[in-house]
């Protein structure tokens, strides 16, 4: 970065040319007759620590009229994101007019967590790009909107930051007069520091269609130069100078789908201050990473390396960030619920994980670090307000020590598979894109450690091919990214706003008799319509209705909609709730259905009953769960209801054994014979906590009411699904499968009442029929099989020998076609009917009375397949040949592929048409390694 020069004087500032209009004022100050300028003073000294500097912001804001938020969980409640990106998130469905403002007046202010992880690429590479940041915001929902939003923020940088003017420049959308007049005639910003940029840097849009307007953003100067005259120009591009510290969006329009721009009736402000770096700018630190949000993390890698950080190479340093920057990553995410796994947010987790221990790999650290780092990051999150941090870090470190261990198990797994890509590689001197992606990819090594060990082995890499991998795998994560879509179910939401929230009866009855139809939309075109026809496929939204809406693990329900005079028939295959409108999804297969028509809406009992019976179970398990495995620390981690079965995830540090299981089984069972009522009831989250209710971690409650079923002395959790009314109704519970699908997360699938009995017919049947075979009744069937595996393996073994005997007894006939070339034993032949193992067994009774001096080659064919062995002695080793080298030359001449030590080695080849041509330029290299010597 350009090194800071001294700043001229400052410009005029924060005093604006005319009041505030008194609407505006009203909402965001104490009293109707405060302006913008009011609020918090001038401190004595600017808040330079990360902390003053967070408490700053919101307590600046909170003296506007402004209510403190707290920062929502990473989990975001958006289904279309994978992770909070953005400190607006949270607050979505109130800029889109789908929920009420949380507080009056209408404004608030927060301090976000997010990730992001588009750029991960960059970071360490780059002085400000993060995975984990906080984002600082002001937020308004018509409570005052551009002039005011600008003043506040202007007072923030220059009057409580103390931040001289003459380092910060302005940018706005080159069409939005106001924003520029404000800057430049109220505030006093120079009009060459006000820069007009276009839609694509200063126009921001949630979506295609839906709520969007201009943005402007404030800049921190690095290395400001004398005052500009009007026709200079400034570049904002310059990132080396310039520095986005703060940017204001005005939500003042509405685009249609054909573009079109109508004013919104509200208009809302939306805002973000990056924490990290706003941090930088104060304490004059050259990066992100030289501030107190990072520093104790270095000094934790600095004790791990033994390297002082200001000291360390460029590599090294770009290592210590990507640690420091992904343990602040991991913890949060850990904290907030997420686990480590192969798909959405759980592959983030783990990718984050693995990207820590490679770096530190890379920096010379064998010993593990999750242990260490996320707690460092755990600990200083705490001191800044965060929780769940301290009520989460004895299972947040396990769960990333337990990742941290298997990463590094398949980290020793790769440097085996990187020995054989190199071995494999050593004819052709290059090393395949594909084979160092999969490097890369799979097992954890960073291209250039590849390249390393590739120099080593004289070799080069390929990597154009590689740079495609990378591309194609950009592709998908691209594709597979969530952006903030507003506009997803737009014709149900605004159907459903317009209706009101749908009413539920279906705790207490399964038939609506008079269901009046508010909103139809078809599903095919999105349209919201007043007419649907039979065939069509639609979501009908009910004032009232039975239907469970899918939720909390438990499926919509199924069912009808019928006419009260008939007519109308449409079959409900699901159900869903869409911002509080619950949306019936089916086709009509008779009638029509219109907006104001009265229908009877019509649960099936039959897949009802079955659903309660296995939701009421799944809370039992949980119970049984805790009850038996009382060594480990069980939490729910997700869950299925239907009629069919249940599914139950569930956070474990180890699988429960066969007998545990078992256990669990007889115990859930026993409660179900028991015959214990459910009892629900409805009361607020601090009393259903004082009264023992479980809650699923992360799940976002109402603390003024929430639903509690309990099963007295067994059972009592946070739901709003349908349940039995006594155990017993359950019937029976069998557990059918238990295994994990994720690290330190268990799946146990069971089965209740009526659903068992499939499952126990087709397990009879084929006992009957095992039975049958075998000769033996259904109590003796493990012991008879038993016998049976003993019996195959003891003559398995005898085959094996004799197979042994006879490739012995082959060999010795080739002894006397022994050739001997330049004082070495060279036996290569065929042996046909032979399999691997007896290949091997001939190949070393051979070697054997060859002596250290010989070198045999065998191959066999079969079925179209060829099996290669070669044996070296030590003499001939010493000589220039490797056994790996001349077999993996062979079988790739036979479309095959193998390799191992220079004494012994085994490959298989698919062409078998190619064998005698391959046997002879493996000769051929064997000729002429040994003529060199």
């Amino acid at each position: 970065r350009t090194p800071v020069r001294s700043a001229p004087a400052p410009f005029a500032t924060a005093a604006p040319q005319q009041p505030p209009p008194a609407a505006a004022t009203a909402a965001t100050a104490a009293t109707p007759s405060e302006s913008p300028s009011a609020g918090s003073t001038k401190p004595s000294k600017p808040p330079v620590l990360s902390s003053e500097i967070r408490e700053a912001f919101l307590a600046h804001y909170a003296a506007l009229g402004h209510t403190r938020m707290p920062s929502a969980s990473l989990i975001p409640e958006d289904p279309t994101l994978l992770l909070n990106v953005a400190g607006m998130v949270p607050f979505k469905p109130v800029f889109l007019g789908f929920v009420d403002p949380p507080c009056d007046p209408p404004c608030v202010t927060s301090a976000q967590k997010c990730i992001r992880t588009n750029d991960i690429d960059n970071v360490g590479r780059t002085t400000r790009h993060h995975t984990f940041f906080e984002m600082l915001g002001n937020f308004s929902f018509g409570a005052y909107f551009k002039e005011e939003a600008i003043h506040m923020a202007w007072r923030f940088l220059t009057e409580v930051m103390q931040i001289d003017p003459a380092r910060l420049a302005v940018s706005v959308f080159r069409e939005d007069d106001d924003a520029y007049d404000i800057w430049v005639n109220t505030v006093g910003v120079p009009a060459s520091r006000v820069i007009r940029l276009d839609e694509e840097d200063n126009f921001w849009a949630a979506g295609p269609t839906g709520p969007c307007g201009p943005c402007s953003e404030i800049y921190y100067d690095y290395a400001p130069q004398s005052p500009l005259s009007a026709d200079s120009a400034i570049d904002l591009n310059d990132d080396t100078r310039f520095v986005e510290i703060y940017n204001l969006v005005f939500m003042q329009y509405n685009r249609s789908a054909a573009g079109d721009l109508t004013p919104l009736k509200t208009k809302c402000i939306d805002t973000g201050l990056g924490l990290e770096r706003l941090c930088a700018v104060v304490q004059h630190a050259p990066s992100n990473f030289d501030t107190d949000l990072f520093r104790p993390l270095l000094a934790e890698v600095e004790a791990l390396t033994a390297v002082a950080y200001p000291s360390a190479t460029p590599a090294q340093q770009v290592s210590f960030k990507v640690i420091a920057d992904h343990a602040r990553a991991t913890a949060h995410l850990a904290a907030d619920g997420v686990r480590p796994s192969n798909i959405g947010r759980g592959y983030v987790l783990r990718r984050l994980v693995r990207r820590m221990v490679r770096h530190a790999r890379m920096l010379g650290v064998t010993e593990p670090i999750m242990g260490r780092l996320p707690e460092v990051a755990m600990v200083m999150a705490a001191a800044a307000g965060y929780g769940e941090m301290e009520e989460q870090r004895a299972v947040v470190l396990r769960e990333l020590a337990a990742e941290e261990g298997r990463f590094r198990a398949t980290l020793d797994r790769g440097e085996v598979k990187l020995a054989e890509v190199i071995e494999r590689a050593a004819a052709g001197k290059v090393i395949s894109g594909d084979d160092a992606f999969e490097l890369y990819d799979t097992y954890g090594f960073p291209l250039e450690l590849t390249e390393e060990a590739a120099a080593e082995s004289g070799l080069a890499i390929d990597r154009a091919g590689f740079e495609a991998c990378m591309a194609s795998q950009r592709e998908r994560a691209r594709a597979a990214r969530s952006s903030v879509d507003v506009t997803a179910n737009a014709a149900l939401a605004e159907l459903g706003r317009a209706a009101g929230p749908t009413q539920f009866l279906g705790y207490a009855q399964l038939k609506v008799p008079g269901a009046v139809v508010v909103g139809v939309v078809d599903r095919e075109s999105g349209e919201a319509l007043e007419v649907a026809e039979e065939g069509q496929d639609v979501a009908v939204l009910l004032a009232r209705t039975p239907f469970y809406a899918e939720g909390g693990g438990q499926v919509g329900d199924r069912g009808a909609l019928k006419g009260i005079d008939a007519g109308l028939h449409l079959e409900v295959t699901d159900v869903r709730s869409v911002d509080g409108a619950w949306a019936h999804m089916g086709e009509i297969s008779s009638g029509t259905v219109r907006v104001g028509q009265k229908v009877s809406a019509e649960v099936d009992a039959w897949s009802r009953g079955r659903i309660r019976a296995h939701h009421t179970a799944t809370h039992l398990l949980q119970a049984a769960l805790k009850k038996v495995l009382v060594d480990l620390e069980i939490s729910q981690a997700g869950s299925l209801v239907n009629a069919e079965r249940l599914r139950f995830d569930f956070s474990a540090s180890r699988a429960p054994t066969a007998a545990e299981l078992v256990q669990v089984e007889e115990l859930i069972n026993s409660w179900i014979g028991e015959d214990h009522p459910t009892e629900v009831a409805s009361m607020s989250l601090e009393d259903a906590q004082a009264a023992g209710a479980v809650a699923m971690f992360g799940e976002k409650y109402d603390k003024s009411a929430v639903r509690v079923v309990n099963v007295p002395g067994v059972s009592m959790e946070l739901c709003g699904g349908t349940h039995v009314g006594r155990t017993s109704e359950i019937g029976a519970f069998k557990i059918v499968s238990e295994t994990g699908i994720a690290a330190g997360v268990r799946r146990i699938e069971a089965l209740c009442g009526l659903a068992i009995m499939p499952y126990l017919t087709i397990r009879d049947n084929t006992v009957r029929e095992l039975c049958g075979m075998l000769k033996t009744r259904p109590e003796e069937l493990c012991s008879r099989v038993g016998s049976l595996q003993d019996e195959l393996r003891s003559s398995t073994k005898e085959s094996a020998a004799l197979r042994s005997e006879i490739a012995s007894a082959k060999s010795l006939a080739l002894l006397a076609s022994a050739e001997s070339i330049s004082s070495t034993s060279v036996i290569i032949s065929t042996l046909d009917g032979v399999d691997a193992d007896g290949l091997k067994s001939a190949a070393e009774s051979l070697l054997a009375r060859l002596g250290d001096d010989g070198a045999v080659l065998l191959a066999s064919a079969a079925d179209g397949k060829v099996a290669l062995v070669a044996a070296f002695g030590a003499a001939a080793q010493k000589r220039g040949l490797n056994a790996g080298k001349v077999v993996g030359a062979a079988a790739k001449m036979c479309g095959g592929g193998g390799g191992g030590k220079p004494g012994f080695a085994q490959a298989g080849g698919r062409d078998a048409s190619k064998l005698e041509e391959a046997l002879a330029a493996a000769k051929e290299l064997v000729v002429s390694k040994l003529a060199k010597e």
